[in-house]
């Protein structure tokens, strides 16, 4: 698995579908190209400090570390979002949560987009 680390790459992966969770959310994007399986976090200030923040994140990298490859689409990117609930939740909930957010991500649609906001033309 690859890093995502462009911001266009994140702009394109806010587009695809998601699945919530307490702790975090996990946003999805199918790509058309033969590569390997990309993952990128974000984590807002809105979760905390900078040392919040960093703990999030770490957290949520050790998750899919441990998960397995089979749980995750080929050819697609991924980002998971931290929430604040991340520093104070069960680990082993936490992985729980990401195995059923891929799974319900895997059951969707591959080209489900998320619905634009209606634009009002005068």
């Amino acid at each position: 698995m690859d890093r995502l680390r462009q911001r266009a790459d994140f702009l394109a992966v806010a587009d695809g579908p998601r699945m919530n969770s307490a702790a975090f959310v996990v946003q999805s994007r199918a790509r058309g190209d033969d590569g390997p399986v990309r993952i990128g976090f974000t984590v807002t200030k809105k979760v905390g400090t900078a040392t919040e923040r960093n703990r999030v994140r770490r957290r949520l990298r050790e998750l899919v570390k441990r998960l397995d490859a089979v749980s995750m689409r080929p050819h697609s990117d991924y980002v998971l979002v931290g929430r604040r609930a991340a520093l104070t939740r069960d680990f082993a909930t936490m992985l729980d949560d990401v195995r059923s957010a891929l799974h319900r991500l895997d059951r969707q649609p591959q080209n489900a987009r998320r619905p634009q906001a209606a634009t009002r033309i005068e």
